[in-house]
C-alpha cells in the first residue's frame, strides 16, 4: 500500500491539536484526524487503540495518507494483551521496551513505526510555523537578574532532559524552586506558588519559568507548550516572566497569551542559545 498526498492529524488532549487543525485549513487543508482512544480533544473524533495500530496505519493509507503529525497531550496507555491483532501483535517487543525505557525513546519508537509504513512524520515547526515563535521579547523583557535565573534554568532544564525526565524548571535568585516531571508544567507552577518563601530574599528577583526540548530530542513531537493557563499559573506562582528556547516551544493562543502576559506584568521571552 503506498500514501497519497493527504495529512493525518494524531489529536491529543489540549489546545494544540485544535491549533494545527486551524493552521492546516488555513492553507487550504481537510486532513484527516484521529486520537489514541481517551485522549480525543472533543467529540466526533475517530479513535484508535494502541493495540491495533497495524490497522490503524493501513486505514491511514487507504485514505491517502502520506504524511502525519502528532498534536497534543497523551498519557501512556493501559495495554490488553487480548486485543491485539496478529501484525500489531509483532511489534509488541518494541512497544512495551520503548513505553518502559522513557517519553523520549517511546516517542523515537513510534515515528520509527509509522514511518516504516511509510507514513512521513512531521511536526508542529513544519505545519504551523507561526505557533513556534522566534528569537526575541514577545512582551516586556527580563532584567539582569532574570537573564541569570534563566541561564541557571537552560542547565537544570538540560540536566532533566539528558535523564529522560522533564522539559521545565523554575529559578529564582539563582536556586531551583521547582521541576517539571509526569504531572505537568501547571503542578510544578502551583507547587512554586505554594512555596514563596522558599526564595531567600523576598524583595529579590521573583524568578523565571525556562521550557525547552531535551537535548537531542526528535523535535518533530512532543514540544513543550506555553499557553494562557501557563501564563495564568506563572502569574499566581509569583514568577516575573516565563523563557523558553527560540524554536523549540510552541506558543498557543498567542494573541491572548501575550493579553495574559502583559496583565499579569510577566515578560515573555523566546530565548536564543
Amino acid at each position: 500500500m503506498s500514501g497519497g498526498n493527504l495529512t493525518a492529524v494524531i489529536a491529543g488532549q489540549g489546545a494544540l491539536a485544535p491549533a494545527v487543525l486551524a493552521a492546516l485549513a488555513d492553507q487550504g487543508e481537510s486532513p484527516v484526524v484521529a486520537a489514541l482512544q481517551g485522549f480525543a480533544p472533543g467529540p466526533g473524533i475517530t479513535e484508535f487503540r494502541l493495540e491495533r495500530l497495524v490497522p490503524f496505519m493501513d486505514s491511514l493509507l487507504d485514505q491517502g495518507v502520506d504524511k502525519v503529525t502528532f498534536a497534543g497531550a497523551v498519557r501512556r496507555p493501559h495495554l490488553d494483551p487480548e486485543l491485539f491483532d496478529s501484525r500489531t501483535a509483532s511489534l509488541v517487543p518494541r512497544i512495551l521496551s520503548a513505553i518502559q525505557s522513557g517519553d523520549d525513546a517511546a516517542l523515537r519508537v513510534l515515528i520509527a513505526i509509522f514511518e516504516e509504513w511509510g507514513l512521513k512524520v512531521i511536526g508542529t515547526a513544519d505545519v504551523a510555523p507561526d505557533l513556534v515563535p522566534a528569537e526575541g521579547h514577545l512582551v516586556g523583557g527580563p532584567n539582569g537578574h532574570d537573564r541569570e535565573d534563566a541561564r541557571r534554568a537552560v542547565e537544570i532544564v538540560r540536566g532533566l532532559g539528558a535523564l529522560d525526565l522533564g522539559q521545565g524548571a523554575v529559578v529564582a535568585q539563582g536556586l531551583c524552586l521547582a521541576v517539571e516531571t509526569l504531572p505537568g508544567t501547571n503542578a510544578m507552577l502551583d507547587f512554586v506558588a505554594a512555596h514563596k518563601a522558599l526564595r531567600p530574599n523576598p524583595r529579590g528577583a521573583r524568578g523565571v519559568l525556562y521550557k525547552a526540548p531535551k537535548p537531542g530530542q526528535d523535535r518533530r513531537i512532543d514540544l513543550p507548550a506555553i499557553g494562557v493557563e501557563t501564563v495564568n499559573a506563572a502569574v499566581r506562582a509569583g514568577l516575573a516572566g516565563i523563557a523558553w528556547e527560540a524554536g523549540g516551544c510552541v506558543l498557543l493562543d498567542r494573541t491572548e497569551t501575550e493579553a495574559a502576559a502583559r496583565e499579569g506584568g510577566l515578560f515573555l521571552w523566546s530565548r536564543g542559545a
